[in-house]
């Protein structure tokens, strides 16, 4: 698997999302994607309660410790790369996290509109 050009939907370079916890879908602490990652997992956001129970309500329980993948779950405050479609459903539904635009890979703009992502953008000037 090789990843994709590490590039934001600004057009700049891809930021660092977290490396603690670490995430994203190569475990490198970004938001980098490739054709092997099918839920597009580009976008930085911020941890919510709000947002961890309606991602556990839908089936992806995030805050719940797994030891024996070496994930301690997640909470309020962790940034974490999200599948793109997940991010949009949570904005449909009205509880979307904040994000990171900067390391958010350009790949999801293939899902999410830049709009949608800039109402829930933390970066100044975005």
């Amino acid at each position: 698997m090789i990843p994709e050009a590490s590039i934001n939907v600004l057009g700049g370079p891809l930021a660092a999302c977290s490396r603690d916890p670490l995430t994203g879908y190569f475990r490198d602490g970004h938001c980098n994607t490739c054709t092997a990652d099918a839920g597009s997992h580009t976008v930085c956001a911020v941890m919510t309660e709000e947002f961890l129970a309606y991602s556990k309500y839908v089936g992806n329980d995030l805050s719940t410790p797994r030891p024996a993948f070496g994930f301690a779950g997640l909470k309020p405050g962790d940034q974490w790369c999200l599948c793109a479609a997940r991010f949009l459903q949570a904005h449909d539904e009205g509880c979307a996290p904040r994000i990171h635009l900067a390391a958010t890979h350009e790949r999801a703009l293939d899902i999410v509109p830049l709009e949608v992502l800039r109402s829930h953008a933390l970066d100044a000037g975005a």
